[in-house]
């Protein structure tokens, strides 16, 4: 485990870092003050020796610092300067001089004696050294001679770089906090949990995305209990018309006669149709259906349907109408799965379409596609609900749905098959004009005349096409 990783919050951690960050930048910056100016204390000792060489000449009692000797050399004798035998030069001009002669340092001052030149006063010291340790030693004697100053500033230094990353670290992890409080509360099933962050950086677009994960997760989680709720009434209405006949026979209310058998049919073939289409509907959103992929000639897959719900629409006066066009190119698709979106749009189409309406089929290219629509002429979709229209269970008219025995996922499978092809499938709608459900799939390959010849004219079976296949989101009938 790294030290950070030991603190138990962003802010503790960012304040260290930055109070680290600051004290080493600091004694860095005084590392490179006391090298830089090292050889202020030369200056220094410069000065102390000549005020030495004053002192000296000023006075026979003076007495030198340590490490430095303090010698007289007469105008008139030698003497006493060839008993000291230093490497210095021999200065009688009567003038000040300072300088450095082999491994001595000295500083030469002139003596007066009633207004007569005497002599001249030395103050002599070791010179130091110029190497690379001398050098840092003279800087860390600056910087000892300036230690607390440099305590002083660097303390402040770290003052404020701490205020400011406490500042700087409410504001960075406040959204944090947010979330992970959102999160303990989602943990519990409220989803509606929201989190407030106003900056642009990573940590606003981590809040906006939580966000929108919190969205989609309370909107899921409406629509598993909608789902609940829904199929829990789907089922209950057939069952309940069973038990009730079940029981009349019973009782001797009703007799088992013909009628009475066949709306008890009636009440398990929805029961067992509803059943079939959730599992249907649950295998194509998991991709678990293979797709029998192949040209299909989508003009007489149309008629074919439009016959079917013809039957079964008998008694509702309304007419379907193919306008799909002859040349339309043929479509790569599953032939049974579409020929089931066929279905559902028609059947749903034509179950509210009044009578005496009118539901149409067309089609066009698009650019590598066919586009397929259905258009009726019922009392159209609010726009409101339109979004939602191919949601399972989701119902226009909650009331008409049910008593033309919708089960409510048509439109829900009917994307799920367009998105395993690769396509899309889309509504629009004029109230009281109308609604237009359109779909598009991938044209199928043309094949050469030696494909035709070998295939004998044979339908052409395709792998499962993976990539086009997306996880359908909930939906129903209108």
């Amino acid at each position: 485990m790294r030290p950070l990783d030991r603190l138990p919050s962003i802010r503790a951690k960012l304040g260290v870092v930055i109070v680290f960050a600051v004290g080493m930048t600091v004694l860095l910056v005084f590392l490179l003050l006391g090298w830089a100016l090292r050889n202020t204390s030369r200056d220094s000792d410069r000065l102390e020796l000549l005020n030495a060489a004053r002192a000296a000449a000023g006075s026979d009692r003076y007495r030198p610092p340590d490490g430095t000797t303090v010698a007289f050399l007469s105008a008139e004798t030698s003497l006493e300067w060839g008993r000291l035998h230093p490497p210095v030069p021999v200065l009688l001009d009567g003038k000040v001089h300072q300088g450095l002669s082999g491994e001595v340092q000295y500083a030469a001052v002139p003596v007066i004696e009633n207004g007569r030149f005497t002599g001249t006063e030395y103050a002599l010291r070791d010179a130091p050294s110029n190497d690379i340790l001398a050098g840092l030693e003279a800087a860390f004697g600056f910087l000892r001679g300036l230690w607390w100053r440099l305590l002083l500033a660097g303390a402040l230094a770290a003052g404020i770089a701490l205020f400011l990353a406490r500042l700087l670290a409410l504001g960075m992890t406040r959204p944090l906090r947010d979330m992970a409080r959102a999160t303990r509360n989602m943990s519990r099933g409220q989803y509606s949990q929201r989190v407030h962050a106003e900056s642009r950086d990573e940590v606003g677009q981590l809040a906006a995305a939580f966000n929108r994960m919190s969205a989609d997760l309370e909107r899921t989680e409406r629509m598993r209990r909608e789902l609940v709720a829904n199929v829990s009434h789907e089922l209950k209405t057939p069952i309940s018309a069973l038990r009730a006949h079940l029981e009349n026979l019973q009782d001797g209310v009703e007799q088992p006669d013909r009628h009475t058998m066949q709306v008890m049919l009636q009440q398990s073939e929805r029961l067992s149709r509803l059943v079939e289409e959730l599992l249907d509907l649950s295998r194509l959103e998991a991709g678990d259906v293979p797709m029998e992929l192949r040209e299909v000639d989508l003009r007489p897959l149309v008629d074919e349907v439009a016959s079917e719900v013809r039957v079964a629409s008998a008694g509702r006066d309304v007419g379907v109408a193919n306008r799909l066009p002859s040349s339309l190119l043929p479509a790569l698709a599953d032939r049974e799965r579409i020929h089931q979106v066929l279905y559902n749009l028609l059947d749903n189409a034509v179950r509210f379409t009044p009578a005496g309406g009118t539901v149409e089929v067309t089609g066009r290219p698009v650019p590598d596609g066919v586009e397929v629509t259905v258009r009726d002429t019922g009392p159209g979709i609010p726009a409101e609900h339109l979004p939602f229209v191919f949601e399972r269970f989701y119902r226009v008219d909650q009331a008409r749905a049910r008593d033309d025995g919708g089960t409510g996922i048509g439109l829900a499978i009917a994307r799920s098959i367009v998105d395993a092809h690769g396509g899309s499938i889309r509504a629009t709608s004029d109230v009281e004009a109308g609604s237009s459900f359109t779909f598009d799939l991938p044209l199928a390959p043309v094949r050469s005349p030696e494909d035709s010849e070998k295939d004998d004219g044979s339908d052409r079976t395709a792998t499962q096409v993976a990539a086009g296949r997306a996880t359908a989101a909930t939906g129903g009938d209108e």
